[in-house]
């Protein structure tokens, strides 16, 4: 497996590389967005490490670019801490999955192991709720007859929900099936992508179906509990 590192302070990116290696990964670098871009040019990346905040062609631009020229490679954004906007653009941009600075390294390292599991080629099954429909093989997600587009991470977590409907699921139930048992800090990240999923289920103005079960996880139902 090649892991893209990007990163624009040599001491991060060196020490990502070397933790990286050292976990039996093969690793190349890079020092901005171009670098990034000519990387994938240049080798077949099984997942890129990208840095938000980098001069010149910053994380985001390199992603924007990245899935503008149709490459799928998972890609883990690097954000600053308190920089919620940076989150919600990268997403956006078509980043799978966030993490935040500083981070610790069993997080990244678990983080990195779930989205590469979920490049893996399911197979094909067609999951749905209300007018909810979802294509497990292509990922491709309707709501009614308008498509919507999903983030490797967004997709594993309404899969998990849509193989459970009307049940309750406990928080650390969710974040275990998709980002690992190594993950410890991650119930927040759960609440922030339900976010996002509820904003993109919901965006041409169709009723919920994603609900809090207050105090304990969420739900997939009709109606509110």
């Amino acid at each position: 497996m090649l892991i893209g590192v990007v990163d624009d302070e040599p001491a991060v990116r060196d020490a990502l590389a070397r933790a990286l290696t050292f976990e039996g990964y093969d690793v190349a670098t890079a020092g901005d967005g171009s670098g990034a871009l000519r990387l994938l040019a240049d080798r077949t990346v099984d997942l890129l490490v990208l840095d938000v905040l980098m001069p010149g062609m910053d994380g985001l631009a390199a992603c924007r670019a990245i899935r503008s020229a149709g490459d799928t490679v998972p890609v883990l954004m690097l954000t600053a801490a308190d920089a919620v906007g940076d989150r919600v653009a990268g997403l956006d941009a078509g980043a799978d999955d966030y993490l935040t600075k500083p981070f610790a390294l069993p997080e990244l390292l678990a983080r990195i192991r779930a989205l590469l599991r979920r490049t893996t080629h399911p197979t094909a099954e067609t999951l749905a709720y209300a007018d909810l429909r979802v294509d497990t093989a292509t990922r491709e997600v309707h709501r009614g007859s308008r498509p919507v587009r999903l983030t490797r991470t967004e997709f594993a977590i309404l899969e998990m929900f849509l193989r459970h409907p009307r049940q309750v699921l406990y928080r650390s139930a969710v974040v275990e099936a998709v980002w690992g048992a190594d993950v410890g800090s991650t119930s927040n990240s759960l609440d922030v992508y339900v976010g996002y999923l509820r904003r993109k289920l919901e965006s041409g103005g169709e009723p919920r179906l994603l609900h809090t079960a207050r105090g304990i996880g969420y739900v997939l139902r009709d109606s509110p509990l």
